[in-house]
């Protein structure tokens, strides 16, 4: 039986796509060990979900440090000794410094809820509705030192409705994002999806574009 793939997950909130990670997990869908959830808020909720579940949670508050630098540094250090196979950014509102998580690309992962990249970064709610798009919808990328600018893996898209504002469409664009971030962490712990020096490698081929959920799956 292969080894379950290590996770490390990063969030600053509820943690709702932890919440669909670990009942994926429950479900038999994922193969995965998750080692630690760390969050940079000592009230987010999600560490009452790892605690209830048995995962190891870390708290590290950022104003303990000097600079984002030092921080960032001091955080994925202490991830290191949980040894996580890959981490995800699950709502983890910070932005990352570039050479802090220089040894973590390839091996990190983000969920954002935009059809990157359109909107990287905050509000992107509101500005797909200002924007007039007809279509919304969110990503997993890879994290690289660029805001959201990592290759992309796959996308979930959804119409814009009628009479939507920034909070009905948050809303119906979640449970996309719960099947979306399971699905993927799920062909990289079967060894299906990897970035390579070229780009991303998806089934031993490279990946030109983000898969995309479609009736319950990912498909080129």
């Amino acid at each position: 039986m292969p080894t379950p793939l290590r996770i490390a997950v990063l969030a600053s909130g509820r943690g709702s796509n932890f919440a669909a990670l670990l009942a994926a997990r429950e479900r038999g869908e994922l193969p995965v060990e998750f080692v630690l959830v760390a969050t940079d808020k000592a009230a987010a909720p999600v560490l009452q979900l790892a605690q209830m579940a048995g995962i190891p949670t870390m708290v590290l508050d950022p104003r303990d440090y000097a600079d984002r630098r030092a921080y960032d540094f001091a955080l994925f250090d202490r991830i290191g000794a949980s040894k996580p196979d890959l981490l995800v950014l699950a709502g983890f509102m910070r932005i990352i410094d570039g050479e802090a998580l220089k040894p973590w690309v390839g091996r990190m992962i983000n969920i954002h809820p935009s059809l990157l990249p359109k909107y990287r970064g905050l509000h992107t709610h509101r500005r797909a509705l200002k924007a007039g798009d007809l279509q919304h919808g969110a990503s997993v990328h890879y994290v690289t030192a660029e805001l959201d600018g990592g290759p992309v893996i796959a996308q979930a898209s959804m119409p814009v409705e009628a009479g939507d504002d920034e909070s009905t469409l948050a809303e119906r664009l979640l449970p996309l994002e719960h099947q979306l971030l399971p699905a993927v962490v799920a062909l990289i712990a079967a060894g299906r999806l990897a970035l390579g020096e070229n780009g991303i490698v998806f089934d031993q081929q490279a990946l030109d574009q983000p898969l995309r959920w479609q009736d319950g799956q990912l498909l080129r």
